[in-house]
């Protein structure tokens, strides 16, 4: 049976893994226990996670412009863009493993799971882009995600405010639509790949929201303040709509929480805080 010290290596060893097949292989192999480490050093906050040379990385506003979906071309575009998203997301799964010591043990079994989630659905992804006569990395693709984790690095609560109850949180409102879509152009078995996925990550946000609050507990932090607060200081995009409410509040939005956003819709998030002088 390997060791903790061991076993905690290996968590370091997949998040700096470039290769993606590589990558899933050592995710696959990661196993419990992994939460004995508090004297972990964690890696340097501009560390960048492991990730391979292709896609090209761009700006937002330089990726080009989505086909529609009935043609090979526009469903591989949107597949490609998913499954950029979930490579980014095994690493931010990584990475809270590998970053924040100190946590209870369900912290990290937690997010144990999650990576390995988020592993399987890169791997659907992929398969559906080969499918369709390409691979991961054909396309350019933005790095935002990751951005949001190199911003949230030094503090836990900001980590699991942002990157799960806000970037990932959006996919519970855009998947249903998108998988509607591909169903109406043909492609059953991509839209099959995206209710695995939606199902998964109502679990993977409901983890974001358990810790946050977590965290808000420990700090004698109210959280539904703390959450419009974070987001008002830290979040630089829009509040977008609409909200798959029902599927938020199964991964622990709270009522105010999504009166609060519901009211925001279409405005920057960044703003003054309510209630700040």
């Amino acid at each position: 049976m390997q060791s903790d010290t061991q076993a905690w290596a290996a968590v370091g060893a997949a998040l700096y893994t470039a290769d993606p097949q590589q990558k899933v292989e050592q995710v696959r192999a990661l196993r419990w226990p992994l939460a004995l480490m508090p004297e972990v050093s964690a890696p340097p906050l501009s560390a960048i996670p492991g990730r391979p040379s292709h896609p090209l990385l761009v700006g937002p506003k330089d990726l080009p412009k989505r086909r529609a979906l009935h043609t090979q071309a526009g469903r591989f575009a949107l597949l490609h863009a998913l499954a950029h998203i979930e490579f980014n997301a095994i690493n931010l799964a990584l990475d809270a493993l590998y970053r924040f010591p100190g946590f209870p043990e369900d912290f990290y079994r937690d997010w144990l799971r999650v990576a390995q989630e988020e592993t399987e659905h890169f791997v659907l992804l992929r398969q559906q882009l080969q499918r369709l006569g390409g691979d991961y990395g054909d396309l350019p693709a933005h790095d935002g995600l990751w951005e949001m984790a190199l911003d949230t690095a030094a503090d836990p609560l900001e980590r699991m405010a942002l990157v799960p109850r806000v970037l990932e949180a959006r996919g519970l409102d855009v998947t249903p639509a998108m998988r509607e879509r591909l169903l109406a152009a043909g492609d059953a078995e991509a839209a099959a790949v995206l209710a695995r996925i939606e199902s998964d990550e109502c679990g993977h946000v409901a983890v974001g929201s358990r810790w946050f609050r977590y965290l808000c507990a420990q700090r004698g932090l109210e959280p539904d303040s703390t959450f419009m607060i974070l987001l008002q200081q830290r979040y630089r995009g829009r509040i977008q709509g609409p909200l798959a409410l029902t599927a938020r509040r199964a991964a622990g939005f709270s009522e105010p929480e999504l009166d609060w956003l519901q009211r925001r819709i279409g405005q920057p998030a960044a703003t003054k805080p309510e209630g700040a002088p």
